[in-house]
């Protein structure tokens, strides 16, 4: 059996320790709009990426000792 290497069109590069922008795009699209704005909404009032924000929801869901909002404090 011969391997395929497939390059990605992905600009963004590949993290394992972060959502990728683009997925968290794509998630974000299949939100109803209350949902969306509501992620966009959060992460401009704490001057953060919204997929960084979508990551800290699924992983303050999954787990309790995660990185939260409450631990969001930009500073200027």
């Amino acid at each position: 059996m011969t391997s395929v290497s497939v390059k990605s069109s992905n600009p963004e590069p590949d993290s394992i320790e972060h959502l990728n922008p683009v997925a968290a795009r794509m998630m974000l699209a299949a939100f109803p709009t209350h949902i969306r704005e509501a992620f966009e909404r959060r992460a401009q009032e704490i001057d953060y990426p919204v997929e960084a924000v979508l990551e800290m929801a699924i992983a303050g869901f999954l787990d309790r000792e995660a990185l939260s909002f409450v631990d969001c404090q930009p500073r200027y």
